[in-house]
């Protein structure tokens, strides 16, 4: 059994009434994403793009990658070059799935998928009205550490930079 709590902009939470795989019968409160993508930015093999944005959930400024919400029926891609043109102004030439990830499956079914952007052009920023945010540039080794520092804090940014990072520490090796 389901019952819709809210429906809103963003999610929809329900009320579920599920029978678990070890029989126990229990209501759990779900909420619905469409999903979302994102996208790793480097300006060049080595620098990343990050944007230092506002999130009043978290009580201020965070560091994370350009990413933003699927449209209904969108596929991820589009929404990943969408994103990284209007938060940072950048088209990308190269775009190559690093991960698909679950945000936070304990109560939501959403899914991000995680892009890493190479030859990088010149778009146009196109902030909406709720996005306040500060574009920076990393050395990727830097950001490694940020993470590492607890400066870098959102899951969706440590996952792709760590994964963007990872391939070009085998891609290194491999050059050995």
């Amino acid at each position: 059994m389901t019952k819709n709590i809210y429906k809103g902009r963003i999610v929809n939470l329900n009320l579920e009434t599920v029978t678990l795989p070890n029989g126990a019968t229990v209501e759990l409160e779900v909420i619905h994403h469409p999903g979302a993508a994102a996208a790793v930015p480097l300006k060049d093999a080595r620098t990343v793009i990050l944007i230092r944005q506002y999130r009043h959930a978290v009580g201020g400024y965070i560091y994370e990658i350009p990413a933003g919400k699927l449209h209904s029926g969108e596929d991820p891609r589009e929404c990943a070059l969408r994103e990284l043109e209007e938060e940072i102004g950048y088209k990308a030439g190269v775009l190559e799935l690093v991960s698909s990830a679950y945000t936070t499956p304990g109560f939501t079914d959403e899914v991000i998928h995680i892009y890493k952007a190479t030859q990088l052009q010149r778009g146009k920023q196109n902030l909406g009205h709720d996005e306040v945010l500060a574009i920076a540039e990393f050395p990727l080794e830097r950001t490694i550490a940020m993470i590492r520092e607890g400066i870098i804090k959102d899951a969706k940014t440590i996952v792709g930079l760590q994964c963007v990072y990872l391939q070009l520490l085998g891609e290194n090796i491999g050059e050995e």
